[in-house]
């Protein structure tokens, strides 16, 4: 079931469900959609037959949520703010919150603008991805800025290939790229709920899953196997959200 709810300046976000029950906000990875990210590779299945409510919204300029060309519709923080405005056009009080990548990223930034979920995952991140975002964002922008010359054994091949296969609108993604600024490893002492850091044993394109564990207050560190694009395939990681969401 998808629908589509005005964000807090009136860009629709489409918003996709599954199952019943408790309400857990998933949240995906760049260029990648909640279709992509949580339901093709059956996690939003898993985690749905374990009781909750898989309330899955694809970000902005991102799925079939609004992709405006205009830079005021980029403030910054933009995705913490449609993450915050999802929330409370929902009414959610009492839910748990989970992203992966570019969604774990915005998690830490909602929950630092005061979002409070009940129990937080953050999956595919390490330390580095959000004290050291800058050189990651510019990676990507200069991706997007080169795509119809990335060839194969240019660094940027995966990600252009990966924007291929999705679709990726870039004039709307480079101006999100440009919302983005490093979250000082300071703030993360207010992320004060249960946290999960989840990462594949191979991967370490966001930095160290340990160091980020270490920062945050509260934190359990699982490893799953596979690397940054693949372990979201794998019900390793479903099962790891849902044991750390039901423990």
């Amino acid at each position: 079931m998808t629908e589509f709810i005005p964000s807090f300046d009136g860009t629709p976000l489409a918003l996709h469900r599954m199952g019943a029950g408790r309400p857990l906000l998933l949240l995906h990875g760049l260029f990648s959609s909640a279709q992509m990210n949580w339901v093709n590779w059956g996690q939003a299945e898993l985690l749905a037959d374990a009781g909750f409510e898989c309330l899955m919204p694809d970000l902005r300029a991102h799925g079939e949520s609004g992709k405006p060309h205009d830079p005021a519709a980029y403030p910054a923080d933009v995705l913490a703010r449609d993450a915050i405005a999802l929330v409370e056009a929902l009414g959610l009080t009492d839910f748990d919150l989970c992203g992966f990548s570019l969604g774990a990223r915005t998690s830490v930034r909602a929950v630092i603008h005061g979002l409070k979920p009940r129990r937080l995952v953050l999956g595919g991140m390490g330390l580095e991805g959000l004290a050291g975002w800058t050189g990651r964002g510019a990676f990507f922008i200069d991706a997007i800025d080169r795509f119809d010359e990335v060839k194969h054994g240019d660094p940027a091949f995966a990600a252009v290939s990966f924007m291929k296969t999705m679709k990726v609108d870039r004039v709307a993604t480079r101006l999100l790229l440009q919302t983005f600024s490093d979250t000082d490893p300071a703030d993360l002492a207010k992320i004060t709920m249960p946290t999960l850091v989840v990462n594949g044993d191979q991967d370490r394109d966001n930095g160290s899953p340990d160091l980020l564990a270490e920062a945050l207050p509260d934190a359990t560190l699982v490893t799953v196997p596979g690397t940054h694009m693949n372990c979201v395939t794998k019900p390793d990681l479903g099962e790891a959200i849902r044991d750390f969401l039901l423990a």
